[in-house]
């Protein structure tokens, strides 16, 4: 049978390259087809460096040298007389594919071989360290046989081991959400944040006895409906701050809308075009700039108003000014130590700060410039010492947080003349702390963490990050000595008096806030355990139920006589209802015990919240 020509050229030797002419080389490390093709046939060539092996240091693989010296030796077997031919055969991209899989394959043997020979030399390494540790540390007592070597192992073993186990954590929990991974045994315990920001508050004692009231502040705000928050803002005491909080960090179904360059943000109501919050980042300072209480509780409910009539039709004027009567205005507001505060407005007030937009208007009118002068005469009062500033008897910044909380219509707004200065400073003092304790929410800028905590516990409410306790402020890099800081003191005696008022009712309210909280959780935990009680005497009971059914049925099978049936359902019966009315009347006289000091005469009868508020109030009378 012939043979086809394909076969009968793939059988024949290779025909020998011309003298000068590119030799087809059959090296099987081809570095490119360009590099083959100009390859010379002369000894010294190209082809000869390329098919002499591979380079010092690279597996052999596909080059071995037995394989080459097999086809040198016996070039006319099949294998060596088939291999140019039928590799010829193939076609360009197959033979390049072909190259590239051998060079893969002499660089990943390469590499495989470094990669061994380097953990070899690292595990050997790693075992003389730590042989040399251990027998620095424990040679002393490595003194029987070979305990010294075992040893060795052992440890060479356990710290491996935990490397393994290191390796198993990262790939089981890579990031910072698994909870149980931190190792909180060989961390310290985490401080409580509130605690933290001031250490003194652990050792307050209250000064002042206020009411379950005065203490309890929980307000049903429906951000849906008409309720709308102001924000009293106060200068230099962190208002700036809080006022962004409010506006770009509290958790809402409808957050508002910054924009980038812009101070105000649109705050809307769910499904409506109304504003829950009347602040300078939201409506701007629509009352006058820094409005205080006086101009705030006369302008804001028109300043509502008229917005809702500008967009409503005649009609319906009449019924919405009938639904005001129901709208609820939620004021809050920040304070600040007055010293404090005294000295950061100074700075404002040196940087060209001036307030010149400021309406003042109290009973339907500005103060004149006699009622009202001012402490310079140029455009601002930029860079004037603080001896001038304190020396000024107009000025604003004495007693600005007493006079921005207080109602001045009651001492005839800003006409001296009325009453007696001191008259006059009593009233306002009153005034001020009872605005300060019925207003909604006030928090202080010296605890900006338990400012948090009181505002969502108020509001129900909750902020998306924590707030920031700044230390260092630029009042606080003032150096002043103690007698101008007991002249700033004097000149703001007032605010002094109404700051220890308002932080001694904000730390009382923290504290009460938070062992109600404590009440409510061990309430939910007392709750938990009597239900798992109670499903623990129910399957009891289901068992003992099931069982004596059983024995019920084995009796008649055993019993046919219909009497002894009837007794016998009876018992099971009977034994059921006494264990129920054991278990009731147990339980009923806990309960009796529980209550018994509530129906002791001469006492009101409240629920726990109210008794939680009794004990610690009665905890505050011994403080006392």
């Amino acid at each position: 049978m012939a043979l086809p020509a394909s076969a009968v050229r793939a059988f024949e030797p290779p025909p020998q390259p011309e003298r000068g002419a590119p030799a087809c080389t059959t090296c099987p490390r081809w570095h490119s087809r360009v590099e083959a093709e100009l390859a010379a046939s002369r000894p010294g060539s190209v082809a000869a460096s390329v098919c002499a092996g591979p380079p010092r240091g690279v597996s052999h693989g596909f080059n071995s040298g037995p394989l080459l010296e097999k086809t040198r030796k016996a070039p006319s077997s099949l294998a060596g007389a088939a291999c140019a031919p039928l590799f010829a055969l193939l076609s360009r991209g197959r033979r390049r594919r072909m190259h590239v899989l051998r060079r893969r394959w002499d660089l990943g043997s390469l590499c495989r071989a470094l990669l061994t020979r380097g953990l070899a030399a690292l595990g050997h390494s790693l075992k003389h360290v730590l042989g040399a540790i251990f027998s620095k540390i424990f040679g002393p007592l490595a003194s029987v046989g070979n305990m010294d070597e075992k040893s060795n192992k052992l440890l060479l073993a356990l710290v491996m081991l935990f490397l393994f186990a290191v390796i198993v954590l990262q790939y089981v929990c890579p990031g910072t959400e698994c909870q149980l991974l931190r190792l909180h045994a060989f961390s310290s315990p985490v401080p409580d944040p509130y605690r933290s920001e001031d250490e003194s508050s652990a050792r307050f004692v209250p000064r002042y006895n206020f009411t379950r009231s005065d203490l309890l502040r929980k307000v049903d705000f429906d951000i849906k409906g008409d309720d709308l928050i102001v924000f009293l803002h106060i200068q230099k005491t962190g208002g700036t701050t809080f006022g962004r909080h409010l506006v770009r960090n509290i958790q809402l179904e409808q957050p508002c809308e910054c924009r980038v360059g812009q101070k105000k943000c649109t705050c809307h109501r769910p499904g409506k075009r109304e504003t829950w919050l009347f602040s300078r980042f939201s409506t701007g300072w629509s009352c006058g700039l820094h409005a205080d209480w006086t101009e705030l509780t006369s302008c804001v409910p028109s300043v509502v108003d008229g917005k809702r009539d500008s967009r409503l039709r005649p009609s319906r004027w009449r019924i919405f000014q009938i639904l005001d009567a129901a709208r609820n205005f939620y004021y809050i507001t920040i304070l600040r130590d007055p010293v404090s505060r005294y000295l950061s407005e100074w700075r404002h007030v040196q940087r060209g700060a001036t307030w010149k937009a400021s309406l003042h208007v109290c009973d339907g009118r500005p103060p004149t410039s006699e009622e009202l002068p001012s402490c310079y005469t140029g455009d601002d009062w930029s860079g004037c010492p603080l001896k001038e500033f304190m020396d000024c008897p107009y000025n604003l910044a004495n007693n600005r947080q007493v006079r921005m909380l207080s109602d001045l219509t009651l001492v005839g707004c800003y006409n001296l003349s009325v009453m007696p200065e001191k008259q006059r400073n009593k009233v306002l003092l009153e005034s001020a702390k009872s605005n300060l304790k019925h207003m909604a929410f006030f928090g202080l800028t010296e605890f900006q963490r338990k400012t948090q905590y009181l505002f969502e516990k108020t509001f129900n409410m909750n902020f998306i990050l924590p707030f920031t306790q700044y230390n260092t402020t630029r009042a606080s890099s003032v150096e002043i000595s103690e007698e101008i800081q007991k002249r700033i003191e004097g000149l703001n005696f007032l605010d002094m008096e109404l700051y220890s008022y308002a932080k001694d009712l904000f730390l009382q309210r923290y504290q009460f806030m938070r062992q109600k909280d404590h009440q409510e959780a061990r309430r939910k935990r007392q709750e938990q355990r009597r239900f798992l009680k109670g499903r623990l005497l129910q399957t009891h009971f289901l068992s003992q139920g099931q069982g004596q059914s059983q024995n019920l049925n084995q009796n008649q099978s055993q019993n046919p006589n219909p009497n002894a049936n009837q007794n016998l359902t009876q018992n099971l019966t009977q034994n059921l209802t006494q264990n129920l009315v054991q278990n009731l009347t147990q339980s009923s006289s806990q309960k009796e015990n529980r209550e018994s000091p509530k129906h002791n005469p001469g006492k009101e009868q409240n629920d726990s919240t109210s008794n939680g508020a009794n004990d610690y109030i009665g905890s505050v009378e011994k403080w006392r």
